[in-house]
C-alpha cells in the first residue's frame, strides 16, 4: 500500500501507478490523464472530479470507488471489476470496457 499518501488535485498525468494497492486513497481533482493503474486495487477510492482521460484501468479493481464528476473519456476499463461505483455525472463517452462486468474478480477476496 501506498502509506499515508493522499493524491488530492495532485498532477499524475501519464504516471505509473500498475498494481499497487491504492484502495481507499483520495484523488479528488487530480490530473491523471493517461496515467496507468493497470491491475491495481482501487477499492473505495475517492476519483470523485479526477481526470482520467485515456487512462488505462484495464484489471484495476474499483469496486466502492467513487468516480462522480470524473471524466473517463477514452479511459479503459476492460476487465476492471466496478461492482458498486459511484459515477453520477462522470464523462464516459468512448470509455472502454465499462459495461463489461469482469469474471472472475480481480478484487481480492476480503
Amino acid at each position: 500500500m501506498v502509506a499515508g499518501r493522499d493524491f488530492v488535485d495532485v498532477d499524475l498525468r501519464g504516471a505509473l501507478l500498475a498494481h499497487l494497492d491504492l484502495r481507499g486513497k483520495n484523488f479528488q481533482g487530480a490530473d491523471a490523464a493517461g496515467a496507468v493503474f493497470a491491475g491495481s486495487l482501487l477499492t473505495g477510492a475517492n476519483l470523485s472530479h479526477t481526470d482520467l482521460r485515456g487512462a488505462d484501468l484495464r484489471d484495476a479493481c474499483l469496486r466502492g470507488a467513487t468516480l462522480t464528476g470524473a471524466v473517463l473519456v477514452g479511459a479503459d476499463f476492460t476487465g476492471a471489476d466496478i461492482t458498486d461505483a459511484t459515477v453520477t455525472s462522470a464523462a464516459l463517452s468512448k470509455a472502454i470496457g465499462w459495461a463489461a462486468v469482469s469474471a472472475p474478480s480481480v478484487c481480492p477476496r476480503s
